[in-house]
């Protein structure tokens, strides 16, 4: 029975990091016809039903809704509307295995984080770890005149903003259910989104500049088979995120966290089949790097029989 659970657990975080690589195509793939708000909107419309019709009777029923860190709950929303934004802005217009690598880096500026405002030690294998991963992002960002291209830092805004969303949730600690912690940050992608759609919706602050534009651009009523690709984005988050749950709740995080990083494989995949995007070699080389670095991060705190945390920057909403 035992060993069942572990090929749940196990099956469950690499179907999640499937999950999240359909987010992330099906986000690239709508964004040039698409604002950001409008997918995000639809997208939250089914994330929100999902906690709200399975996850808050699962943990109790409505009353689990009332908190006592509503101010923390905010600055979390605040932290994971930055990092969708960026994140998803830089997806729109970097190719797709390029910005993914880069938010792997998540993990590592969680434990720089942790250690700086959660006072929480961190010992020189995992700030060697840190080094590795930051090296890393060095390699895929080529900061030099002729090869850095700063749109490559929305992903890293993004992964860092993420990781500040994740430092706040362990700070909470374990005072608010789940479905608490995902209730919040789904409210506020849809109050946030319909308020953008009603601000930019008719396109009167399109600036012709890309980056702007991601967000900015009017409201386009979708065919049909675009509103499923809408919806399906959702229903992927909301499957993705209840599998990346049970497959920690069932396992070690040791033994499932690897599998999460299919979700590199899979953004080549999409790339060259879809976007006709092959990595160059700093891809490669980078996001090797960093993985390598979550691992020995991972590998180091439960060697010291600490509980790790391993967050993702799809892992939410």
């Amino acid at each position: 029975m035992e060993q069942r659970l572990k090929l749940f657990g196990m099956a469950a975080a690499a179907g999640a990091a499937v999950g999240f690589s359909v987010i992330d195509l099906l986000f690239k793939f709508l964004s040039g016809d698409y604002p950001l708000y409008q997918m995000v909107f639809t997208r939250s419309i089914v994330a929100l039903s999902f906690v709200m019709f399975v996850l808050v009777p699962i943990d109790g029923g409505l009353h689990i809704l009332r908190t006592a860190h509503l101010p923390l709950h905010l600055a979390r929303v605040t932290a994971v509307l930055i990092a969708n934004i960026t994140y998803f802005t830089g997806l729109a217009l970097m190719p797709l295995a390029e910005a993914v690598s880069i938010t792997f880096v998540t993990p590592l500026v969680v434990t720089v984080l942790s250690a700086v405002f959660l006072r929480e030690h961190v010992g020189p294998w995992r700030w060697g770890a840190v080094a590795i991963g930051f090296l890393g992002v060095l390699i895929i960002l080529r900061p030099g005149p002729e090869t850095f291209q700063p749109i490559a830092l929305l992903p890293l805004i993004g992964a860092s903003s993420y990781a500040i969303l994740h430092v706040l949730t362990r700070h909470i600690g374990g005072a608010d259910k789940a479905a608490t912690m995902a209730f919040f940050p789904a409210f506020g992608f849809l109050i946030f989104s319909a308020l953008a759609g009603l601000a930019f919706g008719q396109g009167q602050w399109q600036t012709g500049v890309p980056i702007f534009d991601v967000v900015l651009r009017p409201w386009v009523w979708p065919n049909a088979f675009e509103l499923f690709l809408m919806l399906l984005s959702g229903v992927a988050g909301s499957v993705a995120v209840y599998l990346i749950s049970q497959s920690y709740r069932l396992c070690e995080a040791a033994l499932v966290a690897p599998f999460e990083y299919v979700a590199m494989p899979m953004a080549v995949i999409w790339g060259v089949l879809i976007f006709g995007e092959w990595p160059g070699l700093p891809v490669w080389i980078g996001s090797g790097l960093i993985v390598s670095a979550g691992l020995l991060s991972l590998w180091r705190e439960t060697r010291v029989s600490k509980p790790p945390t391993r967050p993702n920057p799809r892992n939410t909403g």
